[in-house]
């Protein structure tokens, strides 16, 4: 699947590369004291966990259910230009995630995502952890 494929991603703006997504700074993504949003960062952090693990295991697609079971985000600096989304899984992790989910038809696996701006200066970091079992 294709981030602009899931209708609350279009909504927001998300755009993506082969990379990463990102979102472009503007008025409609941005809050109070006009800064990019926490929960537009959490939506850019989020896809880019679930298109990673898409990339990650494509032969899962379409045999597989994947839920967001627990995330947290940490905002380190205020988003005031565009921002991209940056995700990564520990090798030992991605092995013993196969592992479980060929034993058992369930597993677990956590992606860490860095939200970066334009300068390359992290706005925020987040863990967001996955539970997938087969259909």
């Amino acid at each position: 699947m294709k981030a602009d494929e899931i209708p609350f991603v279009k909504l927001v703006g998300i755009e993506q590369s082969e990379a990463s997504v990102s979102l472009a700074y503007k008025k409609d993504v941005q809050n109070h004291i006009n800064t990019i949003h926490a929960s537009a960062q959490f939506t850019l952090a989020e896809t880019q966990s679930g298109l990673h693990l898409q990339s990650l295991f494509p032969e899962l697609e379409g045999t597989v259910i994947p839920l967001l079971r627990e995330s947290s985000m940490k905002y380190k600096k205020q988003a005031l230009k565009t921002i991209s989304a940056f995700a990564s899984v520990k090798d030992e992790d991605k092995e013993k995630f196969l592992e479980q989910l060929t034993r058992k038809g369930r597993a677990s696996l956590s992606v860490a995502v860095e939200v970066k701006d334009s300068d390359g200066v992290c706005t925020a970091q987040g863990t967001f952890g996955w539970f997938i079992s087969k259909i």
